[in-house]
This record gives C-alpha cells, structure tokens and sequence, in this order.
C-alpha cells in the first residue's frame, strides 16, 4: 500500500524588533526557527507491547534541552540557545519564550497548569511563566541563600518550591512571597558515607522524589519527611503517568506502579527508531516524546 507523502510544516518565530525585554514572549533575534514535518501513516500499527506506537510528527530542534509536559499534553522544551519553546499535542510550534539574559536551563516543569518552571542552573535562579509563557516572577536563590548551590528544584502545587541544596545536602522550601520555609530535610544521615549523584527532583501525588544516579529514587512525603526508596539506580530523569512511574532504559520503556509496587516493561518502537539516540522520554495521555539530538520525535500512543 503506497504511504503518502510527508507534508513539511515550517513554522518561523516572530522577528522581534529589538532585543526582548523580561515580559516578551518573542523568541531571541538569533533563534532558530524549530520545524515540524508530519510523519506519513504507517502501513500498519505495531501490536508488539502494551502500547501501538504511530509516529505522527519530528520536531526538527537541533540540540535541545530539558523538557516537560503540562496536563494538556502541551511540550515545552528549551533550544540550544536556552529559549523555551512551547509545541501543541501535534507537535506544531506555538509560543517562545526567550529570557532577557543569557543563561543555561537546567530543568523545565510545566506540570502545574498555572505556572511552568524555569531553572537556570548556572545563575542560580528561578523563572516562573504564565500558560502564556509571560513572565510572572523571578528569584535569585543568592537572595535566599548566599552560600548554597542549588542542584535541582521543584514546584509544588501550593506555589512552593523545593529545592535541593548540594552544597548541605539539603532539601529547602522557599515560598516566592514568603521566603524560606522552616520544612528542611538534611540528607547526610540517609545518605552515610556514600557520594550522591543527584539529577533530578519532583513533586508529584503529594510526594517528593529525588533521583540519585549512583543509588536510586528517594520518596519524601510532602513536608520533607523521608518514606522510602527505589533502587532504580543509573537514572538521570522519572516520569509520572497516572499511578505509575516510568523512566527508559536500554530494552525499552519501564513502568513502576507506586501503589501496588508491581513493574512493566514496554518496548520501544519499532525501527527505524534509535533508543541510542534518546535523551528524555515524556508520556502524555495519548501522546509520546522522545526528545533527540536532533529534535523531537512525537508518537501517537493507540
């Protein structure tokens, strides 16, 4: 059966006039413009796995940074000239938000439908947007913390943010109205005389996890207080879907149930997909993420 023909989208970011002050939505006059090219319709789905994998849409983005999903399914992803970029369900480009200094994103959160997170790891500091990508607030965590270095950071759905101090080992609450909160959680005794490799940290279902990459997922409760953890070890990123935890591996995707603690395993898709070249995998409700060195490969899940 004849496949059709790919339909090649373009999709260029505005030009802006001049160079974009802290509330533009413009993306910076040396961004790229990130191009979609619509997939043709598989001669058949793939019955292999849990999951039937079309892919639908590449999101041509060379060297991209992190990513996250919001509830909606919208795909946020920072470029290689750290603009955060935000993509429909469909992969078509809608929004850029380009920051008025220069500075390396480090983690995207868009989870929360009212704010998405921006942290610049190299500055120390926090951006939070609108669903429009328009600036609301930023927070110079030297302010807050004069001798920390700030690793990883998290919204939570009041408003807070945790953050993980590397240089104490230790995880802070810092509300943007009030400043620091008084829920701190030093790590030392959890940790001995191991050397933590954290990468990642997440609020999700009234939990936090934390991912050490030398030793596995730890789960605090929502005040800070430690529950338990997973020795999922070698891990740089997690994911949430429903009850249960997913991150990706060499033999395809994993899924952990939080609740009834069971695992499985789905197969990546079928080839000509690269697992090699997979740096982030993010799972919507209908719709999966694979985010490359060259862009974003974007599967509709059946």
């Amino acid at each position: 059966m004849a496949q059709c023909l790919a339909v090649v989208v373009l999709v260029s970011a505005a030009r802006a006039q001049t160079v974009p002050n802290a509330a533009s939505v413009a993306p910076a006059a040396k961004a790229a413009p990130a191009q979609t090219v619509m997939a043709p319709t598989p001669p058949s789905p793939d019955k292999a796995g849990e999951m039937g994998w079309e892919l639908v849409a590449t999101i041509k983005l060379p060297n991209p940074g992190p990513a996250s999903l919001d509830r909606r399914g919208t795909l946020y992803v920072a470029d290689a000239s750290n603009n955060l970029r935000q993509f429909a369900r469909d992969g078509q480009a809608l929004n850029t938000y380009a920051p008025p200094q220069p500075g390396r994103v480090g983690l995207v959160e868009a989870w929360n439908l009212t704010q998405t997170l921006l942290f610049y790891d190299d500055r120390q500091q926090l951006v939070l947007l609108d669903r429009f990508m328009a600036p609301l607030s930023e927070i110079r965590l030297a302010d807050y913390l004069p001798d920390a270095t700030v690793r990883t950071a998290t919204l939570a759905p009041d408003g807070r943010v945790w953050l993980l101090d590397e240089s104490t080992l230790t995880l802070r609450t810092l509300d943007p109205q009030a400043g620091l909160r008084p829920q701190n959680t030093p790590l030392d005794l959890l940790i001995g005389r191991a050397r933590p490799d954290f990468r990642f940290l997440r609020h999700y279902q009234n939990n936090l996890y934390l991912v050490d990459r030398a030793s596995g997922i730890f789960i605090f409760d929502n005040l800070g207080n430690y529950q338990k953890k997973l020795p999922f070890a070698g891990l740089n990123y997690v994911g949430f879907r429903g009850d249960e935890l997913y991150y990706f591996a060499a033999d395809g995707l994993h899924f952990f149930n939080l609740y009834k603690l069971q695992e499985r395993r789905q197969p990546w898709p079928p080839t000509p997909f690269d697992p090699a070249s997979v740096r982030q995998v993010l799972l919507g409700e209908d719709a999966a993420y694979f985010v490359t060195a060259a862009g974003v490969l974007v599967y509709r899940l059946r």
